[in-house]
């Protein structure tokens, strides 16, 4: 029989494993859905019913349409499309919400506007936990500086995949896109959850890079993520603020077996207290040194 005839009679098997899977909905930071999840993508849609919603595309017609009618571009309407979507788009929740940076904000504020829809969340360096950050993004867009920006995320610059800054090479030259780029910056930098961890009540995974310069304050941000129920904490050693690209077999793993309830013991290595114990033997020795008098009173 026809290999097309034998897809078309077991197709109604397939499309039933498909609609069984949870959907998994992805959220993008500042960096766009192509280049955040390009690491990701393959595997998990694998396992879950994947989805990539564009809800921050800077050159997208609905963002320059807020923004021409003079309005912000803030974390509230970015939760308010993601809203739009998943109530237009899946039928069947609860889903799983995987979002990395300032997704993880969007995530976070839908979640707790809409508990009951949501089954797990996946947080990747989330920002807008604690402190501020360092962002080489305004100056990147700015002077079209898209290696610096690329490479500022890696702890190992070769991790700054060609992809990545091709990508960014060809965006630059696009004024649309650094206007919707630095709008999106303008409304949405400072912005704090910090108020809505405690509310949110579905179990949750947060990933951090242990080598992260873009969050100002990677022990204060673990600190406050705990204050979200029953948290789960890893940070990845030798790792900056994309783990998803730098180390995405090891995060696709975490993703696949938190969402299926598989994720078993921390190892110590990327145990977020033995980590916070770390940083503050170091500040301790930062401080210490800061404070010894180059001179000895007797000289």
């Amino acid at each position: 029989m026809p290999s097309r005839v034998l897809d078309w009679i077991d197709l109604p098997r397939t499309l039933s494993r498909r609609m069984l899977r949870t959907p998994l909905i992805l959220v993008n930071g500042l960096a766009e859905q192509s280049e955040s999840w390009f690491a990701n993508e393959r595997h998990l849609a694998r396992r879950f019913d994947l989805r990539l919603p564009e809800v921050l595309d800077y050159d997208g017609e609905a963002l320059h349409r807020w923004i021409d009618a003079g309005h912000d571009v803030t974390i509230d309407f970015l939760a308010r499309r993601l809203e739009a979507y998943l109530d237009e788009s899946v039928q069947r929740p609860p889903c799983h919400l995987a979002a990395s940076s300032l997704g993880c904000q969007v995530a976070l504020t839908y979640a707790a506007a809409n508990p009951a829809k949501v089954d797990r969340l996946v947080l990747i360096c989330p920002s807008g936990l604690h402190g501020g950050e360092n962002l080489p993004m305004i100056d990147g867009v700015r002077r079209s500086r898209y290696d610096d920006l690329v490479a500022s995320v890696f702890h190992e610059s070769g991790s700054a995949h060609g992809r990545l800054v091709g990508a960014f090479e060809r965006k630059f030259q696009n004024r649309r896109w650094k206007k919707g780029v630095l709008k999106t910056l303008r409304g949405t930098v400072g912005h704090s959850v910090g108020h809505l961890l405690d509310r949110v009540d579905r179990p949750t995974l947060v990933i951090w890079g242990a080598d992260d310069q873009i969050l100002s304050d990677v022990p204060g941000s673990i600190r406050a993520a705990s204050r979200i129920p029953g948290v789960r904490q890893v940070v990845v050693p030798r790792c900056g603020h994309a783990p998803q690209i730098e180390k995405s077999r090891l995060v696709n793993r975490l993703i696949d077996r938190f969402l299926k309830d598989r994720l078993g013991r921390t190892p110590k290595s990327m145990d977020p207290a033995r980590f916070l114990e770390s940083a503050a033997r170091r500040d301790a020795t930062s401080r210490h040194s800061s404070s010894t008098p180059l001179l000895s009173p007797s000289s």
